[in-house]
């Protein structure tokens, strides 16, 4: 497997680099050795965010911590990464013929944190969501506004719900984007409370008038499974 690390807004030294290497040699064998793992190290005011990301493999699998020390920072997100890899093998060994039972959602997911909903997101400390506040610091100001906006454009996954729900959870995050491969539609799916998720989808076709359509689905359901 290759590994590559790189710091945005700070060098990376060969020692914090020889550590990294160190702490993704002990994952490596969750990792097949044609997938690449990158490893991005931002500095903010207060804290460095780790970002780790296994290429090659679909879904992404990707895990993020932030902490004032960076080594404590790149030791909690080795530790999500390999939480993760484990879950995705697991589950591909169910989805190959395993006869253990599919862990369910509320079960795999347990770990992982939830965003208050009662605060915004750029409102909330690295301790609440658990340090996943690197896109809530905003970027070296451009204009005349405080406000800015970054666009990420990715390329279009076409998957079913089930498996949108799963590549959402192996990334860490709180909404997946997707283009449903039973309506072929732009839908997104997010997370509610009580374990519980939702999915909106856009469709052209529709009236702008209509009423919106509302339904109740059951994830990994006997038809579906």
């Amino acid at each position: 497997m290759d590994f590559s690390i790189y710091g945005r807004n700070v060098t990376v030294s060969d020692r914090y680099r020889e550590y990294a290497e160190e702490k993704i040699a002990k994952i490596e064998p969750l990792v097949e050795s044609r997938h690449r793992l990158e490893a991005k190290v931002t500095k903010q005011p207060s804290a460095v965010t780790i970002e780790l990301t296994v290429l090659g493999l679909k879904p992404v699998i990707r895990a993020e911590a932030a902490s004032e020390d960076k080594f404590a920072a790149f030791d909690a997100a080795a530790k999500k990464l390999a939480e993760r890899l484990r879950r995705a093998r697991d589950r591909k060994k169910v989805h190959h013929g395993g006869h253990q039972r599919p862990t369910a959602v509320h079960e795999a997911t347990a770990s992982l944190p939830v965003v208050r909903a009662d605060t915004p997101l750029y409102l909330q400390t690295a301790d609440d969501v658990d340090g996943r506040v690197a896109d809530a610091v905003p970027d070296q100001q451009t204009g005349e506004s405080p406000v800015t906006i970054r666009r990420k454009v990715f390329p279009a996954a076409r998957l079913s719900l089930d498996d949108a729900v799963d590549a959402m959870e192996m990334v860490g995050h709180d909404f997946y984007l997707f283009i449903d491969e039973s309506t072929n539609t732009p839908s997104v799916v997010y997370r509610r409370r009580g374990w519980t998720y939702g999915v909106i989808s856009l469709d052209e076709a529709c009236d702008e008038n209509a009423d919106v359509q509302e339904e109740e689905l059951t994830y990994r359901s006997a038809t579906t499974a």
